[in-house]
């Protein structure tokens, strides 16, 4: 099933994230979009139907969604799923035993497991490489690769890809190139633009931003791929519930003024850190001191609130993660509070000890996100910690 996105893409974005793929609701004119709570929809006759069968196939709250999303990441198709690995399973399954794909050593320890344990145990190759440089990416390639897979900004090693040579790369050899765009959002980076053939996103993040609900995203302007998307999609069922596609729908109309102020504090409190005697490392790419500085400015516009410092010890680490006030200790990120954790024993702990420190994971690492609470007392309380 194709979905066709309505002519939005002349609007400005923050006027997309209210108004794209959204019309008024037939009944009573709502201006919001229902939740359409329903599992099965009345048909007029065999074979007589108003385009709803199934709410596995078929959903109006979370085609919304859908549109929505795909309007704000210049695609034209976008499919919805229960969480963001069952977004990455449903691409996984756009593949068959024996192909190869390369994909950056620092991703979401949920994508590696996923990768690793389950589809590996199925028969598909999986090389992990440090895609700082596109020349790893070069030396990895087989006669039987098929996709490269990326995150970028990286998580929670904030390394980046340059997603305009990896597109160059993937296209001249027909490779599907799939982004993982969580963590910058399409507000600040849009992967299609730079030959990317899918984006992936986990909604749970910084799209809904309200820590609320669970959810994944593919947006593709590829026909070919998205029927292939859209039969998965219904096949395997692994979709959302229209909640939880009526929450992100409502999280998505404020994202432009969540990322700026995530962005805001994300800079000062990235530039505090840096002076702060007991960090010995601060991973933000809107630092000048970021290695990959330039390519973060050339194809982002923005950095946000996502900040990783390593303590150099990590009893001392232990000891800063239970002693902030205001950054809650909690899995997830991008929601309007400000969570703090430790990657090793909580997103990353199913990544083999040899291959997390081997990139810089270290036991003594510490993730930020940064949330929409006034900045100076974010600092505040990550000074606090710091002195405990």
């Amino acid at each position: 099933m194709t979905r066709i996105l309505p002519q939005a893409h002349q609007f400005g974005f923050a006027t997309r994230a209210v108004h794209a793929g959204q019309v008024a609701e037939p009944l009573s004119g709502a201006v919001m979009t229902p939740i359409y709570q329903t599992s099965t929809y009345v048909q007029e006759g065999l074979g007589k139907h108003r385009g709803y069968e199934y709410a596995r196939t078929q959903n109006p709250t979370r085609e919304v969604l859908e549109r929505n999303v795909a309007s704000l990441e210049g695609g034209t198709h976008g499919f919805a799923f229960g969480s963001g690995l069952a977004a990455l399973d449903a691409v996984l399954k756009l593949f068959k035993t024996g192909d190869h794909l390369v994909c950056g050593e620092n991703v979401y320890g949920g994508s590696h497991r996923l990768m690793e344990r389950i589809y590996g145990n199925l028969g598909l190759q999986v090389t992990f490489v440090d895609m700082r440089e596109v020349s790893n990416i070069e030396r990895a390639l087989t006669p039987t690769t098929r996709m490269i897979y990326c995150e970028t900004p990286t998580n929670p090693m904030m390394n980046l890809t340059d997603l305009a040579a990896v597109g160059d790369l993937a296209q001249a050899h027909g490779y599907l190139y799939v982004v993982d765009n969580t963590f910058a959002t399409p507000y600040f980076q849009r992967p299609l633009e730079h030959g990317a053939d899918i984006v992936l996103h986990s909604t749970t993040k910084y799209l809904n931003g309200h820590s609320d609900m669970v959810g994944g995203l593919l947006i593709t302007s590829r026909d070919d791929v998205a029927e292939r998307l859209a039969f998965i999609q219904n096949a395997a069922g692994a979709v959302p519930g229209p909640m939880d596609c009526w929450l992100a729908l409502r999280g998505i109309k404020t994202l432009p003024l969540r990322m700026r102020q995530h962005d805001a504090s994300g800079r000062r409190i990235a530039e505090w850190l840096t002076r702060q005697p007991g960090v010995s490392k601060v991973y933000y790419p809107g630092l000048p001191s970021h290695p990959q500085h330039e390519i973060a400015c050339r194809q982002m516009t923005g950095f946000g609130g996502m900040i990783s410092l390593d303590l150099g010890d990590a009893a001392r680490a232990r000891r800063f993660v239970e002693s902030t006030r205001i950054f809650v200790l909690a899995e997830s990120l991008g929601g309007v509070e400000s969570l703090i954790g430790h990657p090793a024993s909580m997103t990353h702990a199913s990544v083999p000890p040899a291959m997390r420190q081997a990139m810089g994971l270290t036991d003594s690492l510490i993730r930020l996100s940064c949330g929409v609470e006034d900045t100076e007392d974010l600092i505040a309380d990550l000074d606090q910690a710091l002195k405990t």
